[in-house]
């Protein structure tokens, strides 16, 4: 009996143990950083500009698990127009610091609000969401309209979503931590094996977005986003986003099986202003893989 008690102990303990000894967010991993720090009220943010300082701003904000490089591509793209761009990483995710705390709609609203105070950013900018990032930014416009010129979403989450049965479960209490600490990484890497044969525009694009599952606390925030953000919907924001009569374009992968082509039609239901793109014979990996979409929805 008191064998069995041990395994089952084990067993129960084992995610957690691994989680322990993975390595820390410190200035270590930082070393190699692309871009600049900032340290924020909740922790240090990873942020890059690319272009011209006296460019048009446009700020690109990221999904649930593919980091800020994810925008690279279009980064310079926007760049060779004569645009500046900033990027930066979520907490939890890419160089950013993995603070404990509920990450829900006030988490990166706030985020996102004082990054742009502590770098000085006043003007009017553009503000591209991709993925979870399209939550993000369809919050942020709702609170904040006359801060944006154009808002592009781009497969943007916040309608419906399809991320498997762990990310269903994970809302139970208790069981849903060990759950997902126990088998979230192998279905991270396999979900990103699946693009590796797309020919992308970022380099190493999968082995990056692999590379998070090395460090402590990728895993916590990604649960902690699930069951924030990604448990809520954006109707009430795209509604409010509709009465501020916003310049607003939805861009979509034609086959995305992470935000169904379907949810256009839910769109068009809360805000029948925005102007719809649909990228043909593409999933969910517009940004690096199709980065000229969103450049023209941008530009155009």
């Amino acid at each position: 009996m008191i064998g069995t008690l041990a395994v089952l102990g084990g067993i129960v303990a084992a995610p957690f143990i691994a989680e322990a000894r993975r390595l820390e967010m410190d200035d270590v991993a930082r070393a190699d950083a692309p871009g600049k720090f900032v340290t924020l009220s909740r922790g240090v943010t990873h942020y890059r500009f690319f272009g011209p300082e006296d460019g048009p701003l446009v700020v690109c904000v990221h999904g649930l698990t593919t980091p800020s490089y994810a925008f690279e591509a279009v980064a310079e793209k926007l760049v060779a127009a004569g645009k500046r761009v900033l990027v930066y990483d979520h907490y939890g995710r890419g160089y950013s610091d993995r603070p404990k705390a509920t990450q829900d709609r006030a988490f990166f609203v706030s985020h996102l609000a004082e990054l742009l105070d502590k770098l000085g950013v006043t003007e009017a900018f553009d503000l591209v969401g991709y993925s979870m990032g399209g939550w993000v930014v369809t919050a942020f416009a709702a609170d904040h309209p006359e801060r944006i010129k154009k808002l592009v979403l781009v497969t943007p989450a916040g309608m419906g979503h399809e991320l498997g049965l762990t990310a269903k479960l994970v809302k139970l209490p208790l069981i849903g931590d060990w759950l997902f600490m126990a088998v979230y990484g192998q279905q991270h890497l396999k979900g990103t094996e699946t693009e590796r044969a797309l020919v992308s525009e970022v380099d190493f694009v999968i082995d990056r977005q692999q590379r998070e599952l090395n460090y402590k606390g990728f895993r916590r925030c990604v649960l902690a986003s699930l069951r924030g953000a990604l448990s809520a919907t954006t109707q009430q924001d795209h509604q409010e986003i509709a009465r501020s009569a916003l310049d607003v374009t939805a861009v979509w992968g034609e086959i995305d099986d992470v935000i169904p082509l379907s949810c256009k039609e839910t769109l068009s239901q809360w805000n029948d202003q925005v102007k719809h793109v649909v990228v043909p014979k593409v999933g969910h990996s517009v940004p690096y893989t199709d980065s000229q979409w969103v450049v023209d929805a941008l530009t155009s």
